[in-house]
């Protein structure tokens, strides 16, 4: 218990040394001005570089946690010209009494350092303008996606990937443009005399608009943190987008129409840009004025608007004047400027960060403003915005981006030929999302064998589609389409008024049952512990990217959840009314794997199932399959 109190106390009091040091505006200020003219960018002399926290703690010059044994602070102070620093002879002023205590407290507070943040020089820059990509000569009628890629193996001296089965292949294009396993139809192809038709099941993945549409809103819900229940809603503070959003995704609205009906909302879209009133006392980056600037950026252009909020930002060029700038195109009101949630007197303009594609006008009436920027966003010479989707959608089929992490577009990409390519394949297309998708699972690379990313050590090398896991929704809802057992609505997805009207009358316009006769889509229900468990998100914040690790609470409910026994229990009795013996053994095997069982796999099924079948032994042999690894990921 002592041990405890001590580790206690002593994590207090290294937190409350690490709150007194303001890296940004103590550290960084004191570096540049002393040490970063030898010592950063280019320079190392003495080979010692300050550009990185990590390059700072190589070099031995401090004792994290102890100024007073580290040398960085003997040699700042002292009287002995030869080995103080700066140097004397470089005319370099020595740090004040102010500076030295600076430099002292940082130590102490265990050299905390900005994430990202570097001192180096050589930050890659993206172009904001499309880029012509030439291809590099290969056989008639291959995809482009294949021979960029063929010419990055060649230059990496990478051996291409060996192509996927036909059922492993089929069961990852379901997963991936659908969300659920393949059905009998989809199996059917793979009977046919000469092997799977690829192209043809990539057609009738993307013909299946309601699964297509209903799959994909995971995706939006995430990324435009639509939700149907939680903070704000039950005040008004917050409104959803499901009813447009689900008739964008049916109708596979283009994605430039699709970006402006969002920056430039009608009643039924405005509740992205609306963002979430938070009730109490905020801090200024918590304003629906700054949620709208920082959520745009980041969803239609990979820009991390959330540092400059708060002061110009560490991590690349984005300033303050430029986060409040987005912010006052939203802005009824006169926005002033706050620097660390303190004012600074400074009123904010409307602006548009690139203005060498157009201006925002001011003096214009707010909705005219936010139809400028929709304009301007969605502007042919905006490569950025067709960038940043392409990107993402490459992460959500291949397992991880061209540029990554997705929403740190100034990341210099593994490819800007294959990134730049489908760019401009998403506006020759006329922004036809689909367009994009059937590329990419046309292609080879995608429908080759799956690797497992290794731990990154250096530059990251592409060498193929990267195993997956199912996410909440494509978790449960493949079990409950193998079971046949489906939830009840919860009717937060469908309430009355405009997202609910919209919603019914966007089903009975595509000849849809109403939702109280058919099978309700894990996504359309309010989130339950189990879809908690299993990392489908609360969506205050935007989410681009779950989490690729198993958490502790997803394994224990994985593992004897109540949530998860109860729907298995369910299942197995629904699958016992309707099926016996081998068939419930090869229903579950089909529609899990997409595969037979093994004889070996036979054997023990049988045997959980026992002889007479009982509801138990089903409900084993549920358990035992969808634990399966094989079952979890997409391979």
């Amino acid at each position: 218990m002592l041990r405890r109190f001590t580790l206690l106390f002593s994590f207090a009091v290294i937190s409350h040394a690490a709150a007194e040091i303001d890296f940004g505006h103590e550290v960084v200020p004191l570096l540049r001005a002393h040490c970063i003219e030898c010592h950063g960018g280019e320079e190392a002399e003495g080979g010692f570089s300050m550009n990185t926290r990590a390059l700072v703690l190589e070099a031995d010059v401090l004792e994290v946690g102890k100024p007073d044994d580290s040398l960085l602070m003997e040699l700042v102070m002292t009287k002995d010209e030869d080995d103080k620093m700066p140097p004397p002879e470089d005319n370099k002023a020595a740090l004040n009494a102010k500076e030295i205590d600076i430099l002292h407290r940082w130590i102490a507070a265990g050299v905390p350092w900005e994430e990202g943040f570097t001192f180096a020089v050589d930050r890659y820059e993206p172009p904001l303008k499309p880029r012509k990509v030439a291809l590099p000569a290969g056989p008639a009628g291959a995809n482009p996606i294949d021979l960029l890629v063929g010419e990055y193996f060649k230059n990496k001296k990478v051996t291409a990937p060996k192509q996927a089965a036909d059922e492993v292949f089929l069961r990852r294009l379901w997963f991936d443009l659908l969300g659920v396993p393949p059905g009998e139809e989809a199996r059917a192809l793979l009977g046919i005399p000469g092997g799977l038709d690829r192209k043809a099941a990539v057609e009738l993945a993307l013909n299946d608009t309601t699964r297509y549409a209903e799959h994909w809103m995971t995706f939006w819900n995430d990324l435009l943190r639509n939700d149907y229940a939680g903070t704000g809603y039950i005040d008004g503070g917050r409104t959803q987008i499901t009813g447009w959003l689900y008739a964008a995704l049916l109708g596979n609205q283009p994605y430039d129409q699709f970006v402006r009906e969002l920056i430039a909302p009608g009643p039924t879209s405005q509740g992205f840009i609306g963002g979430i009133k938070w009730r109490g006392r905020v801090n200024a980056s918590q304003t629906r004025e700054i949620q709208f600037s920082q959520n745009i950026s980041q969803v239609f252009l990979g820009i991390n608007m959330k540092c400059a909020s708060c002061h110009d930002s560490f991590v690349d060029n984005w300033t303050l004047k430029d986060a409040y700038g987005l912010a006052a195109i939203y802005s009824e009101k006169p926005l002033e400027l706050n620097r660390c949630d303190v004012p600074t007197g400074e009123m904010a303009k409307a602006r548009w960060i690139f203005p060498q594609l157009g201006e925002i006008d001011v003096y214009a009436p707010r909705d005219k403003r936010l139809e400028q920027l929709a304009t301007l966003m969605t502007h042919p010479e905006n490569g950025r915005v067709q960038r940043t989707i392409v990107n993402r959608f490459w992460k959500r089929l291949m397992g991880r981006g061209i540029v990554h992490p997705v929403d740190a577009m100034n990341s210099e990409p593994w490819s800007e030929d294959v990134l730049d390519y489908l760019a401009n394949h998403l506006t020759t297309s006329g922004y036809d999302m689909k367009a994009v998708l059937r590329l990419i699972v046309t292609s080879e690379i995608y429908q080759a064998e799956s690797v497992i990313l290794p731990e990154e050590r250096g530059t990251y090398v592409f060498r193929g589609p990267i195993r997956k896991r199912l996410t909440a929704e494509q978790y449960l809802d493949s079990i409950r389409t193998i079971t046949g057992v489906w939830p009840k609505a919860d009717g937060n997805a469908f309430k009355e008024g405009a997202q609910g009207g919209q919603l019914l009358a966007v089903m009975e316009g595509h000849q849809l049952k109403k939702w109280d006769d058919r099978p309700i889509r894990t996504v359309f229900a309010s989130r339950d512990p189990l879809q908690s468990a299993l990392g489908r998100p609360n969506r205050e914040q935007i989410v681009s990217a779950r989490p690729d690790q198993v958490t502790t609470l997803e394994a224990i409910n994985l593992a004897n959840g109540p949530e998860l026994s109860a729907l298995l229990a369910a299942g197995a009795k629904q699958l016992m009314s309707e099926t016996q013996g081998d068939d419930l053994v090869y229903q579950i095997f089909l529609g899990a794997l997409n595969r037979s069982p093994t004889k070996n796999e036979e054997r023990v099924a049988h045997e959980l199932l026992g002889s007479p079948v009982t509801a138990t032994g089903a409900e084993d042999l549920l358990w035992m399959v969808f634990m399966l690894p094989e079952f979890l990921y997409v391979n």
